[in-house]
């Protein structure tokens, strides 16, 4: 959906917009490169002569970045996220709380004249808005007090995700230079995520709406400047207004768990066929759509069907944790239950750690069965992976960590050990 040029005011400058396309044609030739070095006075070398490359002035390659410093707390943070650390039920639970439902209820009556202008311009209902505000900063409240630039510059002399970080610093540093953002007001997360509505600094720069039309950009203080560059946001990323994030759904008994592949999307139909239903027991809805089944506790827990939006909730946090956080709350906030499964049945789902799934990981690349480096994330290539183990040992096959997979695992790898040290004997 388009908006109107009278309504939105794109940020920009010729000098912002001409300095971001360089930035962004220019570092695919040098992809390989990093800045990122134990020594943070090195780091800092690097990012200033990567900036000058880039075109900037010397204020910024002299002047900002001679006064940055490293966070250590920042690189603890960034090792302990809770999408990685929490089950699927404390992790929900924490943040679809009563106090989100009543004060976002409250915020859709309070804001009801500018969300009604949002749908209408950007087609992005006012619930998700809403349920985005909630979770990156409980409406307001906390917007995070760690100065963006430090933190950003923490993060790109870090290995882990250097280039990432490095690419969000040069875009930082084009709307220091642009004059739309100034160095004493970059307050923000850990992570360089800013405003009422966490943005990153990139996505600041390709997306921010002057809402109330006052001749600037303010995310920190403006809710209408916030909440109008969330809805530009999300319909330039392909916001579908007509559909909805997904559902929650009920698995029949015997569900055949070895037709269905994790992370990849099928008609709605074909799930139709194999038995799924609705919560209430009712069938599933007959409109085309393509969907995924996603099982974040496995097969003890609650299951979801993940329409195409939900891919454009995990652009703006790529945690299925968070997006279906969204969703529940979402619902929530126009009167719909939220997950119904959490509020009828408690989980039987143990915790697993960081450590414990590392290890799992490791277990299985060495039984041939590939989850890429061992992370302790269970990741899209760690449910295949442990789907194909399930299904070679005859286990349910719902691609989670549970305890019956750590078991058998413990098992096979076990006998493998001892079959291989019994050849060698013999061989000797």
């Amino acid at each position: 959906m388009k908006s109107s040029p009278a309504f939105v005011k794109q940020i920009g400058s010729f000098f912002q917009v001409r300095k971001f396309i360089f930035i962004a044609t220019f570092i695919p030739f040098i992809t390989n490169a990093t800045i990122a070095d134990e020594n943070f006075n090195q780091c800092k070398i690097n990012l200033a002569e990567r900036a000058k490359t880039a075109g900037f002035s010397p204020y910024i390659t002299k002047t900002v970045i001679d006064n940055i410093s490293p966070i250590k707390r920042v690189i603890s943070l960034d090792k302990k996220q809770p999408e990685f650390t929490q089950t699927f039920e404390q992790y929900i639970k924490s943040r679809v709380t009563n106090y989100h439902v009543r004060v976002g209820r409250e915020k859709l009556k309070q804001n009801k004249e500018l969300f009604d202008k949002l749908e209408k311009e950007y087609g992005i209902p006012r619930q998700y808005l809403v349920s985005f505000w909630g979770l990156e900063t409980v409406f307001g409240k906390h917007k995070g007090k760690m100065s963006v630039l430090n933190s950003l510059a923490t993060l790109a002399c870090d290995q882990r995700r250097s280039e990432f970080f490095t690419l969000e610093l040069l875009n930082l540093f084009t709307l220091i230079e642009g004059e739309q953002v100034s160095v004493d007001q970059l307050q923000g997360s850990w992570a360089g995520a800013m405003g009422h509505m966490q943005f990153m600094p990139t996505a600041f720069l390709k997306y921010a709406v002057d809402g109330d039309n006052d001749g600037k950009v303010d995310i920190w203080q403006s809710e209408v400047d916030a909440l109008t560059t969330a809805a530009n946001y999300l319909n330039q990323i392909g916001w579908q207004s007509k559909e909805r994030w997904g559902r929650e759904i009920k698995l029949p008994k015997n569900f055949a768990f070895n037709k269905v592949e994790f992370d990849k999307y099928y008609p709605l139909n074909y799930f139709q066929q194999l038995g799924v239903q609705q919560t209430n027991q009712q069938a599933l809805p007959s409109y085309d759509i393509q969907a995924e089944l996603y099982l974040p506790s496995g097969h003890k827990g609650p299951a979801f069907l993940l329409y195409p939006n939900f891919n454009v909730i995990m652009t703006w946090n790529l945690s299925k944790s968070y997006a279906l956080s969204v969703g529940a709350l979402a619902n929530k906030l126009v009167g719909a239950n939220g997950i119904e499964f959490l509020t009828k049945e408690k989980s039987n789902v143990q915790p697993y750690s960081v450590v414990a799934m590392k290890n799992l990981q490791s277990q299985l690349n060495s039984l041939g069965f590939e989850t890429g480096e061992p992370d302790g994330i269970w990741g899209p290539k760690s449910r295949h992976a442990i789907r194909s183990f399930q299904l070679q040992h005859q286990l349910i096959a719902d691609g989670y960590p549970n305890a019956e997979v750590f078991s058998t695992i413990k098992t096979v790898v076990t006998n493998a050990k001892l079959i291989t040290q019994d050849n060698n004997q013999e061989s000797s």
